[in-house]
């Protein structure tokens, strides 16, 4: 009885679901992350209605070890690129690289009308489309608190938000179809380092009874509050006060209000400082002239002036908090550093955590730091040498009790963050059914002050891009360099003459990266030996280049496999000239003479060894 109740039960949950999934209507307000969902980087998130898009933010990823020779992770702009007929407008919550990175290929495949960006973002924008000459220009409008946003069919308003960038807002979204609230990144911080957050404004927004909110889920598995930036601040002071010799400080770059603390607490104990990494050279020189970052040109040091300046009154800087191989920091603890060596005396101090999956590298450069006698210290229950710039468990309830939404969806953060995120809205009182964990590309329809499943989607997949190409990476090229990484190349090299139909001699096998030469002749030999079969047989038959190419492929690749569990990648090169036979007989001898040598050498290697 028990049994079957439960099995109506499931039954009725699962129609139920089926039910939620709509078509997209045209009158519909269409709401999807192209970036930013199931990962935390790439944040890009669409408001569609009509011949209207509105999007919020248009960040990067920054690629893992397993992404080899990719310099950026950008969305995959298809649905953006099919509608530029539409009018689209670009709005930034705030300056960080996983919210602005991908502008430069944004604009340069999709049509932005305008970009709206608070102070600071505004100017690392500028600063970055500068990278990008072939860039169309864009106006960049700068907004704050105060701004509205109008267009057709949207209005766009705009909250502060606390964050470890200054200038960070929030977004409140107005519709035919209902309204909308972005938080962007927030944290809640009740003696906060630069502007506070705006409760007053929050609050106006939950009595208006906004239909959903879109949160920042990357804190989702943190319990309690984040410790405030202000303990941060009287932490380094204290370490500055204490320290008697020099001090070497690395953090993120990105994390302006913390260079900011740093920079001012070593003019407050009367050192200099010297500043390494472009990233933070340039962070610096914008949070100067914005007036974020107060420090007098006298107060700072030239790399050529750090040697002259004695210890006691410095402070270095710098990049690398993460283990970064080309950072300062890590060529500082290589002693590779054109101008900064360790000394026994430095104190080491890292004012940020490691990224997981960073773990690593961070220990191999702390360990470096140790055994060159300098002090290291890090975060931990005895120094507050760090804090997030994103809410903790408890910070999100406060965001979702002062909203007050009729329907939520976790944003920012890797799945596990939006189903953690999902808990915490649930634990509040929010219900279930009113909760959508999405992925990119995922379509919420808002329909009459509703939010709906929709049963369509857009390609919410990953582009990789090398360099500044902008068409991306297909994804066969970086299969293809992950073969060359793991199992190498063979190229076969044959000799025919096509007027003939007549394979004119031998296959030749070329390795790099999958075998060993010197022990593999006879492995190299059968190989040659069964594509000229293959070879031979094929051209019996009239045939033409695409199919002679096939036939080394099918013939090869599966003897190797079979040999060695390996699978290179196959490379055949056909020489169509009877004039190669001298060149190809030249290659066959040269790998015998060489193989010749190398078993010579062998040998006498063992014959000295066994005189030995």
């Amino acid at each position: 009885m028990n049994h079957n109740q439960d099995h109506k039960e499931r039954k009725s949950h699962s129609i139920q679901k089926e039910m939620n999934v709509h078509s997209v209507r045209p009158t519909d307000t269409q709401i999807y992350a192209l970036g930013g969902l199931g990962e935390v980087g790439k944040n890009m998130y669409c408001f569609e209605h009509g011949n209207e898009i509105a999007i919020v933010d248009s960040g990067v990823l920054f690629p893992g070890d397993d992404l080899l020779g990719v310099d950026y992770v950008i969305p995959d702009y298809h649905h953006l690129i099919k509608n530029n007929r539409k009018k689209k407008i670009l709005v930034i919550t705030h300056g960080h690289e996983d919210h602005i990175g991908g502008i430069p290929f944004l604009i340069k495949q999709v049509g932005i009308d305008t970009i709206y960006a608070p102070r600071f973002a505004k100017a690392l924008i500028e600063k970055k489309l500068q990278e990008h000459k072939d860039a169309p220009k864009v106006p960049i409008i700068e907004i704050d608190e105060n701004s509205a946003v109008k267009t057709k069919y949207f209005t766009i308003g705009f909250f502060n938000t606390i964050h470890s960038i200054p200038d960070s807002l929030g977004v409140f979204i107005t519709t035919p179809n209902g309204t909308a609230v972005h938080t962007g990144d927030f944290k809640f911080d009740l003696t906060p380092v630069g502007q506070n957050a705006d409760y007053q404004k929050m609050a106006y927004i939950g009595a208006l009874k906004p239909d959903l909110l879109m949160a920042d889920s990357t804190n989702s598995g943190v319990e309690g509050f984040s410790i405030s930036e202000k303990e941060v601040a009287n932490e380094i002071l204290r370490i500055m006060k204490s320290a008697k010799h020099r001090i070497i400080v690395a953090t993120f770059a990105s994390n302006v209000y913390r260079v900011a603390q740093i920079i001012e607490a070593a003019v407050k104990t009367g050192r200099q400082v010297a500043v390494f990494g472009r990233s933070m050279e340039n962070i610096v020189e914008i949070g100067r002239k914005m007036g974020v970052i107060k420090i007098k040109n006298s107060q700072l040091l030239t790399p050529e002036e750090l040697k002259h300046t004695p210890d006691e009154k410095v402070c270095i800087l710098c990049t690398g908090s993460q283990g970064e191989p080309l950072a300062a920091l890590s060529r500082i603890a290589n002693g590779t550093h054109r101008f900064i060596h360790l000394k026994p005396s430095d104190t080491v101090v890292f004012s940020s955590n490691p990224i997981p999956g960073n773990d690593v590298s961070v220990n191999k450069v702390v360990d470096k730091l140790f055994r060159s006698g300098a002090t290291v210290l890090n975060k931990s229950v005895l120094t507050n040498l760090h804090t997030t710039g994103h809410a903790s468990k408890q910070e999100q309830k406060l965001m979702l009790q002062l909203i007050k939404p009729k329907y939520f969806m976790p944003i920012h953060g890797e799945h596990k963050m939006l189903m953690q995120h999902k808990k915490t809205a649930m634990e509040t009182g929010m219900p279930e059914d009113n909760i959508f964990v999405c992925a990119n590309g995922d379509i919420l329809l808002m329909r009459d002050n509703q939010v709906l499943h929709s049963d369509w989607r857009y390609q919410g997949d990953d582009i990789y891009v090398d360099g500044n190409d902008i068409s991306g990476l297909s994804t066969a090229v970086l299969k293809d360099r992950r073969i060359l990484a793991d199992n190498g190349l063979v190229a076969v090299v044959i000799a025919i003459d096509s007027k003939e139909n007549k394979l004119l001699s031998r296959p030749i096998l070329v390795t790099r990266g999958f075998v060993f030469i010197k022990d593999s002749q006879q492995l190299l030999k059968e190989a040659e030996f069964i594509v000229g079969n293959a070879l031979a047989e094929k051209m019996k038959e009239r045939t033409n280049f695409a199919e002679i190419k096939n036939c080394i492929r099918s013939s090869l690749e599966p003897f190797l496999y079979k040999k060695t569990n390996r699978n290179p990648i196959v490379i055949p090169v056909i020489l169509n000239s009877r004039s190669t036979m001298e060149e190809l007989a030249r290659m066959r001898r040269q790998n015998q003479n060489k193989g010749r040598r190398n078993f010579s050498k062998d040998n006498k290697e063992n014959k000295d060894t066994k005189d030995n």
